[in-house]
């Protein structure tokens, strides 16, 4: 009976045109799925629908940074809880040394690069909550892997919102101490290409974190304008393209102060 609730849910939250409407309910939603989750728990698309709605929340809606931590930790449990219903090889490599870990990516096909998305994009908010800790920034080679695996298979995924993940991840730290300033780039570039342009968070994203950090103000301008005078409505980034719009705003209000 529960078993499209979960994937159903995510969908539709994706292509909302209300954030507000949103952030009231998801709290509820999050919940529900919690207590699913208990007389179900082994539930694919309960799991997957809750690694994604906590992730979505703790990223989108939450600026609090305990609670984006605490949001950000239930959804990269969900999503190891997943992996390991899935996946038993990958699941024992989780805590690993990193090349364990990657071996056992090296059979990823685009079978499996579902899973392995709902992995890394959990893993990846976490590690932007807990940027300050270098235990969690440690993993990034894990999840960069992840990521790859999925870009790999299926390059054109999501509208390009692999190529954003990638994109922030590369941006985390600066160059100095093993950031990839030109990686980003290319990464955002990928995905505002393969979105056609309509992935406005990816024009968002990248004004914010390699725009600034590289102090490229024509950029940065462009890229804003761009997000502000774009149509947010588009199948299944509606939300996450009205959210662009928003920080779109904020990068335009503050980019004299930032410059």
């Amino acid at each position: 009976m529960f078993s499209g609730v979960g994937n159903g849910l995510a969908a539709g939250i994706r292509s909302h045109d209300d954030p507000k409407t949103v952030a009231e309910a998801l709290p509820a939603y999050l919940l529900l799925l919690d207590g699913l989750l208990i007389d179900r728990p082994e539930s694919k698309p309960l799991l997957s629908a809750a690694a994604e709605l906590n992730a979505t929340y703790a990223v989108s809606f939450i600026d609090e940074p305990e609670r984006a931590r605490r949001l950000s930790r239930r959804a990269l449990d969900y999503a190891r809880r997943y992996i390991c219903l899935q996946d038993e090889a990958l699941c024992q490599a989780l805590d690993g040394p990193v090349d364990v870990f990657q071996a056992q990516l090296q059979s990823c096909d685009a079978q499996s690069a579902d899973m392995l998305f709902v992995l890394g994009n959990a893993w990846a908010t976490y590690i932007q909550a807990n940027s300050q800790d270098w235990g969690a920034i440690a993993a990034l080679p894990k999840v960069e892997s992840l990521i790859g695996c999925v870009i790999e298979q299926q390059p054109l995924r999501g509208q390009g919102m692999p190529w954003v993940v990638m994109g922030v991840l590369n941006s985390l730290r600066p160059a100095a101490v093993g950031g990839q300033p030109e990686q980003a780039k290319a990464a955002f570039e990928r995905a505002v290409e393969v979105s056609s342009g309509r992935n406005l968070m990816a024009k968002a994203m990248f004004a914010q974190h390699y725009a600034r950090a590289q102090f490229d103000r024509e950029l940065h301008d462009r890229l804003v304008e761009e997000v502000l005078s774009a149509d947010a409505t588009a199948p299944e980034l509606t939300l996450a393209n009205v959210l662009a719009k928003q920080r779109a705003k904020h990068l335009m209000e503050t980019a004299d102060d930032y410059f």
